[in-house]
């Protein structure tokens, strides 16, 4: 049962304001504002060219926003004072005992997963397809196994400090591939996966990162039915069991309207519905956007709309 609290209001993880990304002449995103809720999960839908990847492109730092403010909060306790403050500074982040904050259109990329904890799976899966299963989920976890070993020294003498790390990343490692029902072939080469196993490895390597928030860009895709399913299980699971906030992009509303907690729809880069589930399956505008209406076309389908709700609660009152 999804959360009845609107807690992306009360509780963000990321609040995105006023995002603008301009390719010369050509406005892929424009004016966007939405928010996260901590330990939700958001769904970013919208027909095709809506600009859901230059969003997710700019929140994780592949692209650099033309203007707008990507804000993330690890901690909830991080006041609004705290992110002015910052604002007004010209850093990057701020991180200390009240919480940590970060302003994410300032951060390269790999300081956006290091530093701030946003973890991202592509459209198109990019394992280590040479790489054993178990060794895809180690080499998430290189940046604290460099720090461990001194980086190099202690991995060579084999230090205390670094023998411990490593066991604790192969632990971490052993625990996700067990979640993901993949245990059984961790001695395999990434790349001898069906396809459904390699998107929820994909997953797992991100979660060893330690992420405040995932960011999955199409993870039902090419997936079957039974795939599907499982996916929605383990979206859950790190929902409920981690605390980990999810941000995804997705086409299979499917798994969209089952498991989504708030949604964000697109429409040529503009934001023309926000809210839950319900709210947003009987959105107007929604519907005409997926439909290919003009606008001068949304009222019809408006009043199209209201006709067959009134005919199916006629309908029910018969029964």
């Amino acid at each position: 049962m999804l959360k009845e609290t609107q807690n992306w209001s009360a509780n963000p993880v990321l609040s995105v304001e006023h995002l603008t990304m301009r390719f010369g002449g050509l406005v892929a995103v424009d004016d966007l504002s939405f928010n996260v809720g901590r330990g939700d999960i958001t769904a970013l839908i919208g027909p095709n060219g809506a600009g859901k990847t230059t969003v997710f492109n700019c929140v994780t730092g592949f692209y650099k926003p033309t203007e707008g403010r990507i804000a993330l909060r690890r901690d909830q306790a991080v006041a609004d004072g705290t992110l002015a403050e910052l604002t007004k500074s010209g850093r990057q982040y701020f991180d200390g005992d009240k919480g940590g904050v970060f302003l994410l259109e300032r951060m390269p990329d790999f300081k956006i997963t290091e530093v701030a904890g946003v973890a991202r799976t592509f459209q198109n899966i990019r394992l280590f397809g040479g790489m054993t299963v178990l060794e895809n989920l180690l080499v998430a976890q290189h940046n604290q196994l460099m720090q461990a070993s001194s980086f190099t020294i202690g991995g060579l003498f084999g230090l205390p400090g670094y023998r411990k790390a490593a066991a604790a990343a192969k632990d971490k490692a052993v625990e996700w591939l067990r979640h993901v029902n993949l245990l059984d072939r961790a001695d395999d080469p990434a790349a001898d996966l069906p396809y459904g196993a390699q998107r929820r490895l994909e997953i797992a390597r991100a979660l060893c990162t330690n992420p405040v928030l995932l960011c999955l860009d199409e993870p039902a895709a090419g997936l079957n039915p039974r795939e599907s399913a499982e996916l929605n299980e383990l979206l859950r699971f790190i929902r409920d069991e981690h605390g980990v906030s999810v941000l995804l992009i997705e086409h299979d509303m499917g798994v969209v309207m089952e498991i989504s907690d708030h949604i964000i729809v697109l429409d040529y880069g503009k934001k023309i519905a926000d809210g839950t589930a319900s709210e947003v399956r009987s959105d107007p505008k929604v519907i005409a956007a997926y439909l290919g209406v003009d606008d001068e076309e949304v009222d019809e389908v408006e009043r199209d709309l209201d006709v067959q709700t009134g005919h199916s609660a006629s309908e029910g009152g018969s029964q």
